[in-house]
């Protein structure tokens, strides 16, 4: 329900308000030739068995992330990380930074104004960078399960096993 200035009300948008957020993290890759040895590394991985493919199991472990993946953009000369997860978002970062700073580590090195790294030694500079390249979808964010977490999809998922 637009305003006449075409923001939404606050009172929709609390309405809608869901426990999941979405990050879509854009980062730029530094040139052309970079691209090659981002996407084998990243289809190296993705190739794994999920009990082997360290972003898997990182994100099964942090129980949080409803879907992840990378999309390259722009004739791959970008490179988004998109995620919906629970929780806050510096929460999240710092998840992120602590179970797979590594592979970021590896990532940030073909893009452009990447923070400092290692990223578990940098990780205001890397939430900072993170804040500073996600695009911000227009609010409300639809939800299907508005109020459900990971947790509580798995717990379901249990019960009716």
């Amino acid at each position: 329900m637009p305003t006449t200035s075409g923001a939404v009300p606050a009172a929709a948008l609390e309405h809608q308000k869901a426990v999941q957020s979405p990050l879509t993290l854009i980062m730029t890759l530094k040139s052309p030739a970079d691209y090659k040895p981002l996407n084998e590394m990243l289809l190296g991985i993705q190739a794994k068995p999920p009990g082997e493919n360290a972003i898997w199991v990182a994100l099964e472990k942090l129980n949080n992330v409803h879907f992840a993946r990378f999309v390259f953009l722009e004739n791959n000369t970008k490179l988004a990380v998109i995620t919906t997860y629970d929780g806050t978002f510096e929460d999240y970062i710092a998840d992120f930074t602590r179970e797979i700073g590594g592979i970021f580590d590896a990532l940030l090195g073909h893009m452009v104004d990447a923070p400092p790294r290692p990223v578990r030694e940098h990780a205001k500079a890397f939430l900072d960078y993170v804040r500073a390249n996600d695009l911000r979808g227009i609010e409300p964010f639809y939800s299907a399960y508005p109020k459900s977490t990971v947790a509580d999809i798995h717990a379901a998922l249990q019960e009716q096993a």
